[in-house]
This record gives structure tokens, C-alpha cells and sequence, in this order.
């Protein structure tokens, strides 16, 4: 009945441990502040009340569009962390590191900085592999072969769709994003 845990693919021991470190993020909720159920209460406060008050209409904008959302960074905070517990912060994450990709501007670090971004997020079977079709997929890969500003774009683009028309009305209507509007 016991298998030693070599005769099991590479891939399947990542996936496990990968497993087991997101259950262990669910089942410290306790430590996060959480007594909702959900993993941890968003609460960032101010001492003075200007900040407040921009922090309070930050927080209600996140609402009116998801670009506001992305633009804040305690919106992206509190958008990562909602994420995490519904395990798909990959496309989070991805989103984000090909703004900071489109940053840069040696073409030497372009390049690297590409396939990292490849291996770690569009490759098959990447260690954070986001939700894309095959053609993306694909077009992404050719795309690496020259790598300029703008080679995940439509990868980007697929995953920041994806974002707005499935994770961010879920994360609307959250108890921590309630509790955290409720705050203002």
C-alpha cells in the first residue's frame, strides 16, 4: 500500500508540496486576524485623518473599477490576499511582475527576465502556471525568441481578463473586502 516517494513523478511531489504550503496558509487563519472564517481582516489604518480619508475613497473606488484597483497599492495588497484564499494568486502575480517587466529597458535583462517570467508562469507545468489557451501559450513562447517590452502582452491581457470577470466580483462581494469598506 506504501509507495516510497521516489517512485512518484517530480512533478506530482511539487504539486504536493505546493498543496501543502497553501493549506498551511488556510489553516493559520487564526494567526491572521481572522474570525470570520475568512484568511485575514484588511485593516490598515491611519494615525492622520487626510491619509484616512484617501485611504477610505481608495477603498470605495477599488469598487468602481478594477483599474483602480490595480492602481492602488493597498488595493492590490487586499486584492493578493483574497486571492490566496481562493488559491489563484498565480494571475495576481503574473499580472504584476510583467508590469515591472515592461519597466525595464536593457535589452540583456529583457531577456532574462523574460524566461524567467515564462518558466515561472506560462510554461506547462510552471510552478505558478497561469490560466491560458494553448495558441497564448504558444504566440508567448515564439514571442521569447525576440524579447521586447511588450512580448507578454497578450498573456497579460488574457490573465488580467480573467481577473476582472471572475476573481474581482468575488472579491466585492467578500466579508474581508465588506469589512474593510465598512471601515471608511
Amino acid at each position: 500500500m506504501c509507495r516510497t516517494l521516489a517512485a512518484f513523478p517530480t512533478t506530482c511531489l511539487e504539486r504536493a508540496k505546493e498543496f501543502k504550503t497553501r493549506l498551511g496558509i488556510f489553516l493559520h487563519k487564526s494567526e491572521l486576524g481572522s474570525d470570520t472564517g475568512s484568511v485575514g481582516k484588511f485593516e490598515w489604518g491611519s494615525k492622520h485623518s487626510k491619509e484616512s480619508r484617501n485611504f477610505s475613497e481608495d477603498v470605495l473606488g477599488w469598487k468602481e473599477s478594477f483599474d483602480l484597483l490595480l492602481s492602488s497599492k493597498h488595493g492590490v495588497a487586499a486584492f493578493h490576499a483574497f486571492l490566496k484564499t481562493e488559491f489563484s494568486e498565480e494571475n495576481l502575480e503574473f499580472w504584476l511582475a510583467c508590469e515591472e517587466y515592461k519597466k525595464i529597458h536593457s535589452a540583456t535583462k529583457l531577456a532574462s527576465q523574460a524566461h524567467r517570467i515564462f518558466e515561472e508562469f506560462i510554461c506547462s507545468e510552471a510552478p505558478k502556471e497561469v490560466n491560458i489557451d494553448h495558441e497564448t501559450r504558444e504566440l508567448t513562447r515564439t514571442n521569447l525568441q525576440a524579447a521586447t517590452a511588450t512580448c507578454f502582452d497578450v498573456a497579460q491581457g488574457k490573465t488580467r481578463t480573467l481577473m476582472e470577470k471572475d476573481s474581482y466580483p468575488r472579491f466585492l462581494k467578500s466579508p474581508a473586502y465588506r469589512d474593510l469598506a465598512a471601515q471608511t
